[in-house]
């Protein structure tokens, strides 16, 4: 009897993880698929992986198997367990084995296994449909809206003779008010179809923010300048703004405001997050003869201001 390295069947590491033979059997029973594969001995191969996955998804056969396999082959390739070899992992027979006199010298036999074939076709294979990943351009504002958005995306369908083609597919998505950008969005069995019968997979919608020019984005937090008067920053008072989500609200410009300070307004941001202002200083683009005036007079009682602080220091 031959030995069967269920390993190197699924071309995976004696020290696979779980999700690395799950990974590796999924993409070999795709390609091996009697239903869709042009593959030589395709249904053989596609037997053999459905058998070696039997075993090693299973930690308690894994187990088994291992010690077996330290057991090593004989030579010439022949396998014979040893003597008073006894699975602990019996089956009941139904009269349709389809798993190999390895496996079935081993762990008895496969009545009770998961998939049958009839007319050289698996009747019960069920394999979950994969996940589509698309990117969704957005404006910041669309953040906010909660408007919808048509989607257009390819999902891969196996036609009546065994060809995967690809199919276009529209969704309206509503985009949900103060999405986090951050997060990708799941729609459940919006993916690929799965194959008999088995779930469709998810469509996975990550979104990709259009530069805007007035505000960015930090995490969950919104920037924007917010340029002023100098008389502005020095006096304080009233400055009107517009949210991206189209609202104007009235804001309080402290006094004597600095240059690069900021002024944090809370869960005016995405999603929880909060909008800075950024604080800059403007100068007119033009002045009259008057304004020069104020300024002269304005420069005179700030020098006279500083000589007055200095002598009261020196005294």
């Amino acid at each position: 009897m031959e030995f069967k390295d269920y390993y190197k069947i699924l071309g995976v590491s004696e020290q696979a993880t779980d999700k690395e033979i799950k990974s590796a059997y999924r993409k070999m029973a795709r390609k091996y698929h009697p239903d869709i594969s042009k593959e030589a001995h395709a249904e053989d191969r596609f037997k053999e992986v459905g058998e070696a996955y039997e075993v090693l998804k299973d930690d308690e056969k894994r187990a088994e198997y291992d010690h077996l396999k330290r057991y090593g082959e004989q030579p010439g390739g022949e396998f014979r367990p040893p003597p008073d070899w006894q699975s602990a992992r019996q089956f009941n027979d139904s009269g349709n084995p389809q798993f190999s006199d390895f496996f079935e010298t081993i762990f008895g036999r496969s009545g009770t296994a998961h998939r049958h074939y009839q007319g050289g076709h698996q009747q019960d294979f069920h394999m979950r449909g994969e996940d589509i990943h698309v990117a969704l351009p957005l404006l910041l504002e669309e953040l906010f809206s909660g408007d919808d958005k048509l989607i257009e995306y390819n999902i891969p369908v196996v036609d009546e003779n065994g060809f995967i083609n690809h199919q276009r597919k529209k969704l309206k998505l509503k985009i949900p008010a103060q999405l986090d950008p951050q997060k990708p969005m799941r729609l459940k069995g919006q993916g690929a179809p799965g194959i008999g019968g088995a779930p469709a997979g998810d469509l996975l919608i990550e979104v990709q923010l259009v530069p805007h020019p007035t505000y960015w984005l930090k995490g969950k937090d919104l920037y924007r300048t917010l340029r002023l008067m100098p008389w502005d920053a020095v006096l304080g008072g009233q400055q009107s703004i517009t949210l991206l989500s189209g609202q104007k609200i009235n804001i309080t410009i402290p006094k004597q405001s600095r240059p690069h300070s900021k002024l944090r307004l809370k869960n005016k941001g995405i999603a929880g997050g909060d909008l800075l202002l950024e604080l800059e200083i403007d100068l007119p683009q033009q002045h009259s003869k008057q304004a020069e005036d104020l300024y002269r007079r304005l420069a005179e009682d700030f020098a006279a201001s500083n000589a007055s602080t200095e002598a009261s220091t020196h005294d």
